[in-house]
């Protein structure tokens, strides 16, 4: 043990026996180096609890503040949230659905359908790591009025953990048991000692469901029910009117459970279009008040600011934008099936040219040229909070040496121009959603990898295609029917567990399981299983970090995900419009919060 980790280990059982107040921890963590967030996830990992955080709201009455106007440029399809593969899913389904409590832009949790927060000081966090008891919220009623309670709980639990219902958070539950202790008392068991035991129940993968509702629609049947597109929630509005790919319609929930919430009577969410037409609308024409993802060049987002109607707001988590090289051959079929499992890429099973790729894509030009404020150019996939951000990788833009390295290989240039060993061709389908950065993107690479004798055929496809969950289209990311694709992940909670989560052997996409796990490069690796295993069993914060990090080393240097840059998410919000935003959870994820200034 070294000095800093006797230092950080010190300083963690002051805060613990009272010695030192917990914000003077996060102080000296910052000062450091650490985000707050990272600081508090050490105490959290540590068994520090922490103070019961609430969300300062100015509302003074329930409604009155008129209707609340989003555009999103990626419209939703569907709104249960445990199939919720896309962002845009995701954020539509949690104005409806809440969990037990969500996650702020400080990295702490904030009490939802939960009475508090469970530690170990108030009994709710079990000494030995593998129980947790949650005390839920009393006087809360579903959007039919029938009451909330504990039995809806452990449904979901049931119902999210069975493996036939094909959610996308299955792994978060079909290994941990939710039993009722009384009417609105839960405890949460798991297989062996679990130091992120705020996994399950809260963000959007513990989003809970009506039992009286879904019960008729699990396993193999849930796809059926209604309610995956007119649901039936806890959360501060009513569904009205929802046309999937299209525009959604809610009003405020007059019997909300928080009190004087929401502040707006009205919601409605246009979904669609491009991004750039959606940071107009807020930043030039006023006509919505937030726009989501505004994956602009930043050059244009600043000229629409000029005109003094909206602001760009910027939250830094851990969302990466990142080029994806097929483990699998797309376009053969094994056992009736592309892209399985079984098969391997023709070309990108010889790691040369996966090294070559990188090489190829000029990450800095495209990410100061392209998008200014909302690209933090990097080589890592897992780069926030800071302590998990691995100092061993580093990026290269060399087309020269990316010759050399195919050269050397045996992939020679034709007379074609293209490179190809024996009957591969280095000739590739590069696909991303519709949108103007991405478009700059993928014809910079394509210009790059052409020098280098490699054959690139641009992809675009409509984002809410892309980023759907339709299991009949060939066109979606989780299927992966191309030999590249590029689009951004995020984490969803300050603590990476369940973000690391999606390159598990046990997360492969699949025919089987209807595309909706999250290991979409169907990338599989023993070391790496083994690490996220040990991860999630390890309380000792220090050694925590570095499998994560080893974790983040193993991706990267295997070549077949290429990080490009880390993105803060990006809004543009209408000037009065007061917002309560996070870089660790959903857009929506406290929108009852949401106020305007008069």
């Amino acid at each position: 043990m070294d000095k800093h980790e006797r230092q950080l280990r010190q300083l963690i059982n002051e805060v613990r026996d009272g010695q030192l107040p917990r914000r003077n921890f996060i102080s000296q963590m910052v000062g450091l180096g650490l985000t707050a967030p990272m600081a508090g996830m050490l105490l959290m990992h540590a068994g520090v609890a922490q103070a019961q955080t609430t969300i300062p709201y100015k509302g003074t009455k329930r409604g009155g503040g008129g209707t609340l106007k989003l555009i999103y440029w990626q419209a939703a399809v569907h709104l249960n949230p445990h199939f919720a593969g896309g962002t845009k899913d995701q954020d539509a389904s949690r104005i409806f659905y809440e969990p037990l409590a969500g996650w702020d832009t400080e990295g702490n949790l904030v009490p939802a359908l939960a009475a508090e927060i469970p530690s170990k000081e108030n009994g709710g966090v079990a000494a030995d790591g593998k129980s947790v008891t949650w005390k839920l919220k009393k006087g809360v009623t579903w959007h039919d009025g029938k009451p909330f309670t504990a039995d809806d709980v452990v449904f979901t639990a049931q119902y999210v953990g069975d493996p036939a219902t094909s959610t996308v958070t299955v792994a978060t539950y079909k290994d941990l048991k939710v039993e009722k202790i009384d009417s609105h008392t839960v405890k949460v068991t798991y297989p062996k000692a679990t130091p992120f035991w705020a996994e399950a129940l809260t963000g959007i993968v513990g989003c809970i469901l009506p039992k009286h509702v879904f019960e008729s629609f699990t396993g193999a049947k849930s796809r059926e029910a209604t309610a995956n597109t007119k649901p039936v929630g806890t959360g501060p509005y009513k569904i009205v009117d929802f046309k999937p790919g299209d525009s959604l319609v809610a009003e405020a929930n007059m019997a909300y459970h928080v009190p004087n919430q929401p502040f707006f009577d009205r919601l409605e969410i246009k979904g669609g279009g491009d991004a750039l037409s959606a940071a107009r609308a807020v930043l030039q024409t006023a006509e919505y008040d937030l726009a989501w993802n505004l994956a602009v060049e930043d050059e244009l987002l600043k000229r629409l600011e000029a005109a003094g109607k909206g602001r760009m707001e910027f939250y830094a988590g851990s969302d990466i934008e990142f080029v994806s090289l097929n483990v699998t051959d797309p376009w053969k079929e094994v056992d009736g099936e592309r892209a399985s499992a079984k098969s391997k890429h023709p070309a990108f099973t010889d790691k040369a040219v996966r090294e070559a790729m990188s090489m190829l894509i000029d990450r800095k030009n495209i990410g100061e040229q392209i998008y200014g404020r909302g690209a933090v150019v990097t080589s890592n996939f897992l780069n926030n909070p800071p302590r998990f951000r691995s100092p061993n990788t580093k990026y290269e833009f060399n087309i020269e040496k990316a010759n050399q390295v195919l050269e050397a290989a045996g992939w020679k240039k034709g007379a074609d121009g293209i490179r190809a060993k024996g009957d591969v061709k280095l000739k590739f389908v590069f696909q991303t959603s519709v949108s103007g950065p991405r478009q700059k993107c993928q014809a910079i690479i394509k210009d790059a990898c052409t020098k280098a004798g490699i054959d690139l055929e641009l992809k675009s496809v409509v984002a809410a295609v892309f980023f759907g969950s339709d299991a009949a289209n060939p066109d979606t990311y989780q299927k992966f029917w191309a030999d590249m694709q590029m689009f951004t992940t995020t984490m969803g909670s300050p603590d990476p567990q369940v973000f690391m989560e999606q390159f598990t052997t046990d997360q492969l996409s699949q025919k089987v399981n209807k595309w909706s796990s999250r290991n979409l490069a169907r990338w599989s690796n023993a070391e790496f299983d083994a690490a996220h295993k040990a991860a999630q069993v390890e309380f000792d914060p220090v050694k925590r970090a570095a499998l994560f990090i080893k974790m983040n080393d193993l991706v990267v240097n295997d070549k077949h995900i290429i990080p490009l840059f880390a993105r803060p998410r990006p809004f543009g919000i209408l000037t009065k419009l007061r917002p309560v935003l996070s870089a660790w959870d959903n857009t929506t994820w406290s929108i009852g919060y949401w106020t305007r200034d008069a």
